[in-house]
């Protein structure tokens, strides 16, 4: 990862411009988002256990085909922010998404190394949500309510991958990269990219805050020795694909998966 400024006609100050809005179009804003969920989740009466966090949820129930072009719009519009940090570090002449790691030059190891994280993550994870909404720390989350159409099982696992594709690309390679060419200290641009990831899933509850605020101390540090976002993209994916297609499958079948 290069630490210095894109160029000698980029200042630290556009630099900073640019971080902010990249931002405030996609994760930043959905930071602050989530903070409002949260405070309205705490102010309302009951425990947090006793109300619920919808995704994927339907746009149009009873309309199965304007839904799909709905959930497809969502999903497409959500990697704009993506496509703008492909273009600003393109423009930097960094080699595009490649400079972060997000290309097609190591598949099978970005594919091993993502499904070996996601293997490690994914039982810590849900043991860690159930006991965080077991002590009253989290709302009940829903990964899917959509109804059982055709399209049910694809559309969940393209907004997983968006989900991953998004978050890693941004708070993960991008983030890390600008702080760096803007004198943050390797440890003060960890603690940024971890609490901004948690910031985000605070409309799950203290518990989202602090998982994935875990998750994104391990994802920084596996980004720094491997150089490359494609294997947390792919574990990511994977995390969510089980989380929705899972929930999808067994909510109301088993009795320690928590439903509302």
């Amino acid at each position: 990862m290069a630490d210095s400024l894109p160029d000698e006609g980029t200042s630290r100050r556009i630099l900073r411009s640019e971080t902010v809005l990249v931002l405030a179009l996609s994760l930043g804003a959905s930071g602050v988002s989530a903070l409002i969920s949260f405070i309205g989740s705490l102010t309302k009466p009951g425990g947090l256990k006793q109300q619920a966090a919808h995704l994927n949820t339907s746009y149009a129930p009873g309309r199965p085909w304007l839904d799909l072009a709905w959930q497809l719009f969502g999903i497409a519009t959500a990697l704009v922010p993506v496509a703008l940090v492909a273009h600003l570090l393109l423009r930097e002449r960094a080699g595009g998404l490649r400079v972060i790691g997000f290309d097609r030059t190591r598949p099978w190891s970005d594919i091993g190394r993502g499904a070996l994280i996601a293997a490690g993550i994914g039982s810590a994870g849900l043991a860690f949500y159930l006991v965080a909404r077991a002590v009253g720390g989290n709302l009940t989350v829903v990964p899917e309510s959509l109804p059982g159409v055709w399209w049910k099982y694809p559309v969940l696992i393209l907004s997983a991958v968006q989900n991953a594709v998004l978050e890693e690309v941004i708070v993960v390679g991008y983030l890390l990269r600008r702080l760096g060419q803007l004198g943050w200290t390797p440890m003060a641009a960890l603690v940024a990219s971890s609490v901004l990831r948690g910031s985000y899933h605070l409309y799950q509850g203290v518990g989202g805050f602090l998982g994935n605020m875990v998750m994104g101390v391990v994802f920084v540090l596996l980004y720094r020795r491997w150089q490359r976002v494609g294997p947390l993209v792919v574990a990511h994916s994977l995390l969510d694909i089980g989380a929705f297609v899972g929930y999808a499958l067994l909510a109301g079948k088993v009795s320690w998966l928590p439903t509302m």
